[in-house]
């Protein structure tokens, strides 16, 4: 059933995620009556440039692995293990796989299942369906969800029309939608953003993009 569902979802755009019926729980807990804000756009109506601060910043190595960042997940036990603030490896697959059919937390358990819909992710959809899923899916905010949303909720444009830094601005908020704002970046996201910047021009621009359709048997 689950692999089915996956599969499914390489066509079928899904209509909305756990981790949104997770917000609207807690919500009625709180008596808040939150409203979810959220617009699915396909692959060409969202920015060339939020797709890329998307992957400088958050999966580097997005077209080149299978779900799972082997060399950063080795880093983030030695750093950890070093005693440095506790670092995660989550690659865009894994966060899809998250954000789309589990629950928020850190259980063994929760990320047993996280691997299982992550490898089948990558075994059924194009890096470029993960992408576009994860760009509609990722939380930017208080009931915002998706690049259409946070970009008219932030920015008064759409995805598409996003600029570079707009982009990374978005990009730079993602550890912590509910709490810090593009719109209005404190020191440390400005820091974050123009890094972010940085890390796309390093990757070679939106040029980058066309990785996702070869990986590693892309042309040098």
């Amino acid at each position: 059933m689950s692999v089915l569902l996956v599969l499914s979802m390489r066509w079928i755009n899904p209509i909305g995620t756990s981790l949104m019926v997770e917000r609207k729980i807690e919500s009625w807990q709180a008596g808040d009556g939150l409203k979810f804000q959220r617009e699915w756009k396909g692959w060409y109506e969202i920015s060339d440039s939020l797709k890329l601060a998307v992957i400088a910043s958050e999966d580097q190595n997005f077209p080149y692995h299978h779900g799972f960042d082997m060399e950063a997940i080795q880093q983030a036990l030695k750093h950890n293990a070093d005693g440095g603030n506790l670092r995660g490896a989550s690659t865009i697959s894994q966060q899809v796989s998250k954000n789309i059919f589990l629950w928020s937390g850190r259980s063994w358990f929760r990320k047993g299942v996280e691997v299982w819909f992550t490898a089948w992710i990558e075994l059924l959809w194009s890096k470029q369906r993960i992408l576009e899923v994860y760009l509609n899916s990722a939380e930017w905010g208080n009931g915002i969800f998706g690049a259409e949303a946070a970009a008219q909720y932030y920015f008064n444009t759409t995805a598409r029309q996003l600029t570079k830094e707009q982009a990374s601005l978005l990009a730079a908020v993602l550890p912590n939608p509910r709490n810090w704002n593009p719109a209005k970046p404190t020191t440390y996201i400005n820091s974050r953003g123009i890094f972010i910047r940085k890390q796309m021009d390093n990757l070679g621009g939106n040029a980058f993009l066309q990785k996702l359709r070869c990986g590693n048997d892309c042309p040098q």
